[in-house]
């Protein structure tokens, strides 16, 4: 078969399969919960017409060229799928019966930054961040919610649910609204940003505040798919890990395909390590690529399920933990996607580290530093970046790409706290947090008076050191 052209299809629209991820059991077809109906663990999607679509021995090399000459004519493009920074790659996707169908909000197409003063604080000639809260709702989610909600609209659903730590419920509010589809978003009460709380509300979804955590709404949530016509868009979906995967396509592209040493991205319920572990294994096996980057997931000490899974139980059985930590979006106790994050550092070859409250805060306000702002749950991907290198795990003149996956006005209230030297006030962490003092910059109130502006401008000059 030639390769194939700007027109043309990798694959047909029978293209993908579920798969276990445990018994390996294939099927057409996914329950309303996307558990294996013979072992009951999750399924992920795969494409078994891959090898009999130009990928064969000898052929690799002409295929992958291909590909990269479509994506790269399709940016100049002004249909909706092109514009799509998920649906241009969609020949790694699952099939639409139309392009033009997908629910999209011209998701991705984020930037990559290189961080030269964060690399300064590491001692690293380079240091590079892929800024996922650039999506149209602020987080990594609408990668992955466009495909999902546009397989929900496939299969004829027209409510949607997630249960959430703010970003999923707001991503899926926002890509339903846009497709027409009903959403119920399941938050726990009072432990979410009011921030993302209010992106859901404005979208127009039923929203509600249970008294429990984000493992009681999730769970609540599978009791509910099963017996009421709801599509569920969390990240056991395996259609949301297909969308979440173009992250690292997109962001091979912007290396001109030559991979960096090491990707570090923070882990909640792990969906987002586990995709761009899988779309890198894929990206290799196509020719894509020559080599796999290392893949590194970090948790907070708070909220380190994963990190004692490995240390614990050797990533043989999930180590759930009640969950406790200011960086809401990885606040999870126990998360849904273990097993698949646990395959891919082994495949990887990459580490799982837990970092403190108090090096959240301190990374997230050198990031800051550098015009780039994140939410705390991003942060923890410098914090880690900083324990790795310490252990030597990461060389210094290595590569390193960081994943910040929500945007800085996703929690404004923990950005605030800690320049007005709140966020530890009268907690375990007060000691330690006061040796940030250096790096707040609280608002300073003033007389409206020329004087008193020249004044604050002559101590700054004394006391704020330059960059």
């Amino acid at each position: 078969m030639p390769p194939p052209t700007s027109t043309q299809a990798v694959v047909g629209p029978s293209d993908f399969r579920f798969r276990c991820i445990d018994c390996g059991d294939l099927s057409d077809r996914a329950s309303q919960d996307f558990h294996c109906s013979r072992c009951g663990d999750l399924l992920e999607i795969t494409y078994p017409e891959w090898k009999y679509r130009g990928v064969a021995p000898g052929s690799a090399g002409l295929f992958a060229e291909n590909l990269k000459s479509i994506w790269k004519q399709r940016r100049l493009s002004s249909l909706p799928a092109d514009l799509s920074g998920v649906w241009r790659f969609r020949e790694l996707l699952p099939t639409l019966p139309n392009d033009q169908q997908a629910i999209t909000l011209r998701e991705g197409n984020t930037p990559l930054y290189e961080m030269p003063q964060c690399a300064r604080i590491v001692g690293m000639p380079r240091l590079y961040a892929k800024h996922q809260g650039m999506n149209p709702t602020g987080s990594f989610k609408d990668t992955g919610m466009t495909v999902a909600a546009s397989f929900a609209q496939q299969a004829g659903y027209l409510w949607v649910g997630c249960a959430s730590t703010g970003n999923t419920s707001a991503s899926m509010a926002a890509y339903a609204a846009r497709g027409g589809l009903r959403s119920l978003v399941l938050v726990p009460e009072g432990k979410i940003s009011w921030s993302k709380l209010s992106q859901a509300l404005d979208y127009g979804a039923v929203t509600c505040q249970l008294r429990t955590d984000f493992d009681g709404c999730l769970r609540l949530l599978q009791e509910l798919v099963l017996c009421a016509p709801v599509y569920q868009l969390n990240s056991i979906n395996p259609f949301r890990l297909e969308g979440q995967k173009t992250l690292a396509i997109e962001l091979l592209e912007q290396f001109d395909w030559q991979p960096p040493d090491h990707i570090i991205v923070p882990g909640g319920n792990l969906g987002n390590g586990s995709a761009i572990g899988k779309a890198l294994i894929e990206m290799r096996d196509l020719g894509l690529i020559t080599r796999l980057p290392k893949v590194s997931i970090i948790q907070a000490e708070g909220a380190n399920a994963l990190v004692r899974t490995l240390r614990e139980a050797g990533g043989k059985h999930l180590v759930s933990v009640n969950a406790n930590t200011r960086a809401t979006a990885i606040r999870i106790g126990s998360p849904a996607s273990w097993k698949k994050a646990v395959r891919v550092l082994e495949a990887t070859a990459g580490a799982c580290e837990q970092v403190s409250e108090v090096g959240i805060a301190q990374a997230k306000a050198e990031i800051g530093a550098e015009g780039i702002g994140c939410e705390p749950a991003s942060a923890a991907a410098l914090a880690g970046l900083k324990k790795l290198l310490e252990q030597g795990f990461v060389k210094r003149e290595e590569i390193v790409v960081l994943v910040l996956t929500g945007n800085l006005l996703k929690d404004p209230d923990f950005t605030m706290e800690f320049h007005r030297g709140d966020l530890f006030a009268g907690g375990s962490h007060e000691a330690n947090g006061a040796a940030l003092a250096a790096l707040r910059r609280p608002p300073i109130v003033l007389d409206a008076t020329l004087d008193a502006v020249m004044k604050t401008l002559e101590h700054a000059e004394k006391t704020v050191p330059s960059r």
